[in-house]
């Protein structure tokens, strides 16, 4: 079974989604890369029933020691090839500059690692035959790190859609909104060396093209918000994009990374699904997920309660960490059973094209057809 249907579906046990269980010994054994946002999938590993935390590298010493502060067991390094050469690992996740990704992707593979890479994947189309070829040679796996599908709301959505309940999707309407400033000042280099279209952007790109499968045309409009001008933003911080899949089923996708948030209003990801037999939506950060039943009554399902503290560590929102633990794990399982994982390498370079056509959009103005792998 492809792990896109979930293969242990189990959205309670213990307040939590399990994707199974193995002994310590038997764990996949973890090396993470970029401890900042990666600090964050250490944490996350802490739930991990099928992967464990050996090792962490960053060059930078405060980074590593804060990783050390998470895990005291962890072997620590400041060079990629030094932890590749130093620890006996399975699989790495990384958690880097989105410009150092397809090289190190390629270092780990030849390495002998599989590969958890976040989002976007590459952000230059131009090094997707590179990868593929190198996936090929290799025979090791990729994950993209797309957060967003293995958060409960989206689990559970993905549930009711694969059970016939929605029938078929016909229609989406899809957006993560954020104000960024702190963002500009963590990671600076997102300013000069990538586009919004590749990073936010990625999220509900992602997200249309789970449902709807291959994008085949898309036109973009963008504009600068005051607060990335104030940044010296050179390419658009908004941005409105009309998508048109190979099967002629469509979508909108929005996001907007310099504007005053309204959280109580508008959750910063929501995904609304329109099917041919009923919607829904799906909410981040809030755990909620919303349709209606067969009697055309509105449920809502609230997992605040029950699964905050595995998806938040504590009550507060906090990110990424249960979603984190369900994006690794689904991937463990799929390469403990040898089935397909999702989203892969390919539907990740084929995201990354989807996303280059934006880009090819703001800049012309026009629709643009979205290049094929290959």
């Amino acid at each position: 079974m492809h792990p896109d249907f979930l293969p242990t579906g189990q959205p309670t046990v213990g307040h939590r989604r399990s994707f199974g269980e193995v002994p310590m010994e038997e764990r996949l054994r973890v090396g993470v890369v970029g401890l900042h946002e990666g600090a964050t999938m250490l944490l996350a590993l802490r739930s991990s029933g099928l992967c464990r935390a050996i090792a962490g590298c960053d060059p930078d010493e405060s980074k590593r020691q804060h990783a050390r502060e998470i895990n005291e067991e962890l072997r620590l390094f400041s060079a990629l090839d030094e932890m590749l050469d130093g620890a006996d690992l399975d699989l790495v996740c990384i958690y880097t500059p989105d410009s150092l990704h397809a090289a190190q992707i390629e270092q780990c593979m030849r390495a002998g690692m599989h590969v958890l890479c976040t989002k976007p994947l590459i952000n230059d189309p131009h090094q997707a035959a590179r990868l593929l070829a190198v996936a090929s040679e290799t025979g090791k796996r990729l994950q993209v790190g797309q957060s967003t599908r293995f958060y409960e709301p989206f689990q559970r959505q993905r549930e009711h859609y694969l059970s016939g309940k929605l029938g078929d999707a016909e229609v989406i309407d899809a957006h993560y909104n954020h104000r960024m400033d702190w963002y500009y000042t963590k990671s600076p280099w997102t300013i000069s060396e990538t586009h919004w279209a590749y990073l936010g952007l990625s999220h509900p790109i992602d997200y249309v093209r789970w449902y709807l499968g291959r994008i085949r045309e898309v036109h973009a409009y963008g504009t600068v918000s005051e607060l990335g001008k104030a940044y010296n933003m050179p390419t658009p911080d908004a941005i409105v994009v009309n998508l048109i899949s190979e099967t002629g089923k469509i979508a909108r996708v929005l996001g907007n990374y310099g504007f005053h948030e309204l959280p109580k209003a508008r959750a910063l990801i929501e995904g609304f699904l329109m099917g041919s037999k009923g919607s829904s939506l799906a909410r981040y950060p809030d755990l909620r997920f919303t349709y209606h039943d067969e009697t055309g009554v509105e449920v809502e399902e609230d997992y605040h309660h029950s699964m905050a503290g595995y998806y938040y560590r504590h009550e507060l929102k906090g990110m990424h960490y249960g979603e984190f633990c369900n994006c690794i794990d689904s991937f463990a399982a799929s390469i403990r059973s040898g089935e397909p994982n999702s989203p892969d390498l390919v539907e990740g370079i084929d995201t990354v094209l989807t996303m280059r056509a934006v880009v090819e959009s703001l800049e012309t103005g026009k629709p643009t057809l979205v290049q094929t792998i290959g």
